[in-house]
């Protein structure tokens, strides 16, 4: 179903082509006196369901920011490791945005999982929590998606997952005890489940934000496709 079917009764849509993929635009318009935290409201599509986020709890259980806290806007990704377009994305557009807009301050990144391809990525997500109880979870993910094997080829396994461990200098007697134990299996499902109520449906999704607007950006787009919404906040 249409994304701005879904969010019709929050939401002003508006659908634009690229040559890639659509990008949404989800406008939401603020009200007076409302300050960072401003509601930002997303619904279901079963009304009885529907939940409303602010925008600090729209990025509580994901990855640690990268970046300034205090970054003006955010991006909040949604992927899968074994995410063709999600590769491409990190090993491409990632490496500007985070030279240009990251480490100056103007742009923070967190990253929710969304595991679209099986137990594997769900395992490999469970992985980058357990790597960020070390306090490598950045390190970790980018090791993931720079060991990218394709999409359910079998590359994420334990064997592998403690080879990437080793490669940031992780404890991997700590480490393994929390895959062993699933730590993040829970957090991982529910990360995929408010992404569904919400309207995710592809990976890679973005949600760029600011205390004024969301907007919603699906696919592995070009950089100009941010620039142009950076502007846009």
């Amino acid at each position: 179903m249409d994304d701005c079917y879904k969010l019709k009764k929050t939401f002003t849509c508006i659908q634009k082509k690229s040559y890639m993929n659509k990008v949404f635009l989800l406008l939401i318009p603020v009200a007076i006196g409302i300050i960072a935290g401003s509601f930002l409201a997303f619904y279901p599509e079963s009304e009885n369901n529907s939940k409303k986020l602010t925008a600090s709890n729209l990025i509580e259980g994901g990855s640690p920011a990268l970046g300034d806290s205090n970054a003006p806007i955010t991006i909040l990704e949604w992927g899968d490791y074994q995410c063709t377009f999600c590769y491409k994305f990190h090993q491409n557009t990632l490496d500007v945005i985070n030279d240009d807009f990251i480490k100056t301050g103007k742009v923070k990144l967190v990253f929710k999982d969304f595991p679209l391809n099986g137990p594997d990525s769900i395992l490999a997500a469970e992985a980058s929590y357990c790597a960020g109880d070390q306090g490598k979870y950045w390190q970790y993910h980018n090791e993931l998606y720079k060991n990218w094997g394709g999409e359910r080829t079998g590359w994420v396994t334990r064997d592998s997952l403690d080879s990437f461990a080793s490669t940031v200098n992780l404890d991997l007697e700590t480490f393994n005890k929390c895959l062993d134990e699933h730590k993040y299996q829970n957090k991982v499902n529910a990360l995929y489940d408010l992404g569904r109520e919400i309207g995710i449906d592809a990976t890679p999704s973005f949600l760029v934000f600011n205390d004024e607007k969301i907007i919603k950006i699906r696919g592995n787009q070009p950089l100009e496709t941010f620039l142009k919404t950076f502007n846009e906040l």
